[in-house]
């Protein structure tokens, strides 16, 4: 479980105070996935990056009783470093077998000799696709994604899908996502997020009418 605990964050731009959480408490239940849904500028990332624990708020507590993922396709891979030597480092770092981690992503990744070259070298491509890969290889119960579920050609998007479709059986989603057909096949639970509160429904077909609302 991920409980939000009086949680308020806000940016300070030009003299203009952004508010995108005012004063949330929310316990996002183990053996859910939910949907998260909102206008542009709602704040939705900055949600997920809070849930993550790469993102601190201004105010209130964020308390995790799972192990939760990075957002899905963004690693936080080193630059200098070689992708191999990325995937080696997270490995470490999350416990996780070092070479089985490795033959994984690489195998996933598709990438070739280029596991060797410096992440600096990528296209942006190989570095979602590396990072996707590593998503994957480290086990996690609640996985959170940022709008990335298309990652690559046709066959790589096949391949992800499977996988992800595979991992789903036992693990939970946070999904932020504006393609409400990904919400509707991932996602038993909605949340809109509308003026810094949380707007929750245990249907997510009515979370996408208020969504679709909001947008008129």
């Amino acid at each position: 479980m991920i409980a939000l605990q009086d949680v308020s964050k806000f940016y300070r731009i030009e003299g203009y105070r952004k508010i995108v959480l005012n004063h949330v408490s929310y316990n996002f239940e183990a053996g859910h996935s939910y949907g998260i849904l909102g206008v542009n500028g709602a704040g939705k990332s900055t949600l997920i990056r809070i849930l993550a624990g790469t993102e601190l708020p201004n105010a209130g507590r964020v308390r995790r009783s799972v192990r939760v993922s990075w957002p899905l396709g963004f690693a936080g891979m080193h630059p200098g470093m070689t992708g191999r030597e990325n995937v080696r480092f997270i490995a470490r770092a999350y416990g996780e077998d070092i070479k089985r981690t490795v033959d994984f992503v690489e195998d996933f990744a598709e990438i070739g000799h280029y596991m060797d070259a410096k992440v600096r070298t990528y296209s942006s491509g190989m570095m979602t696709r590396v990072a996707f890969g590593l998503s994957m290889a480290v086990r996690f119960d609640c996985y959170l994604i940022d709008e990335v579920l298309a990652v690559g050609d046709a066959r790589f998007q096949a391949r992800c899908r499977a996988e992800f479709m595979r991992r789903k059986a036992n693990t939970d989603i946070i999904l932020v996502s504006h393609a409400m057909d990904s919400v509707i096949e991932y996602c038993d639970r909605g949340i809109v997020l509308a003026e810094g509160r949380l707007h929750y429904f245990d249907n997510v077909d009515d979370a996408i009418e208020l969504y679709k609302q909001l947008n008129m």
